[in-house]
């Protein structure tokens, strides 16, 4: 009994030397222990996620969807990663609080992400959620406005942004009053001769929910076709943390392959976080959504890509309006498919 007794022990202390080993503790060091309390009997402690904050570029919308869907289904968990969606409002510096390490990720336009770089922002994207831009102005259906070169004795609300200079510059806009744009929509509703900028998935539903009904011209269109809600993120960062930008990247994608099959629970969060978006206008944004993702081809496998082509041009269209100066922004700098891949 005694040889039994003093074996066992034996074989007890190997075991713990063994594991001691296995989890890569030795003197000086502890095992990684789930923060949520002491592990229960038979269950593997759990290693702590990274945490990492993501900024918005405005109130969370049918734009911000897959990142909702990656959050709410899980992925970013199953990725190692606890990520806090922060809203963001108008005037939203994105860019300058990525750059400046205030927050880890951030949501923005290509073109806004261009002018920062150009006053030297350490910025580069990461995953474009959306091929076509959006961006339109809604005219009202019964108008006789059917094309932007129609824009003739109306007001339009937009604001000082890049995708509105390259309109002035680009149309006659004869007889045309241009003014901030509102917060709301009240104005439109109730002038016929108003025209207003919005997101060809949220502002044309929402007139459509109060009663009204819009038409929607589309900037892209004209040409002017920036990638839209891009992740973003500092590109010191990217270079030191690769596997950091690989696992987002990735949850992000299967996010928004979720959101764009079923995104009943994402859009319950969205409207959680900004309950002027109705789950109505939310469920029928991403339809109207869907084929901007994927751009021209409709091909599924073009979600979250980029090219230095789509980047040159833009570059090249923002120093045509003097929105930045030419040799300001390297364009094959400003983005990277490596975490794509």
């Amino acid at each position: 009994m005694m040889w039994a007794s003093s074996g066992f022990r034996t074989i007890a202390s190997c075991l713990v030397c063994f594991i001691l080993l296995a989890t890569g503790c030795d003197e000086g060091k502890k095992p990684i222990v789930d923060p949520a309390g002491p592990e229960k009997a038979g269950t593997a402690a759990k290693p702590a996620l990274e945490e990492v904050t993501l900024q918005l570029n405005w109130t969370p919308e049918t734009e911000h969807g897959g990142f909702y869907a990656a959050l709410v289904h899980g992925y970013y968990e199953e990725a190692g990663l606890k990520v806090e969606i922060r809203p963001g409002g108008p005037g939203a510096p994105v860019g300058p609080m990525v750059a400046g390490g205030q927050v880890t990720f951030g949501i923005d336009n290509a073109d806004k992400m261009l002018g920062f770089r150009s006053q030297g922002a350490d910025l580069v994207a990461l995953f474009a959620s959306l091929q076509t831009s959006p961006r339109c102005l809604i005219v009202h259906e019964d108008s006789p406005i059917k094309s932007f070169d129609d824009l003739e004795g109306v007001t339009l609300a937009m604001g000082n942004q890049p995708w509105a200079e390259f309109l002035k510059k680009k149309l006659p806009l004869k007889d045309v009053k241009i003014v901030p744009n509102p917060a709301g929509l009240a104005q439109f509703l109730n002038d016929k001769s108003f025209v207003q900028q919005g997101y060809v998935f949220s502002e044309p539903l929402s007139v459509a929910e109060q009663g009204g009904k819009a038409r929607s011209l589309l900037v892209s269109d004209l040409g002017y076709n920036p990638y839209t809600s891009l992740l973003i993120a500092n590109g010191s960062l990217v270079k030191e943390k690769p596997d950091l930008m690989k696992r987002m990247v990735g949850a992000s994608l299967k996010g928004w392959q979720k959101y764009l099959e079923d995104p009943a629970k994402a859009n319950e969060a969205i409207h959680k976080a900004n309950d002027l978006m109705s789950l109505e206008v939310l469920k029928d944004g991403v339809e109207t959504m869907k084929p901007l993702c994927f751009g021209d081809d409709s091909d599924p496998a073009n979600l979250g890509r980029m090219t230095a082509e789509r980047w040159k041009t833009l570059t090249d269209q923002l120093i045509e309006i003097g929105a930045i100066k030419e040799g300001s922004v390297d364009p094959e700098a400003a983005f990277t498919t490596e975490f794509l891949r």
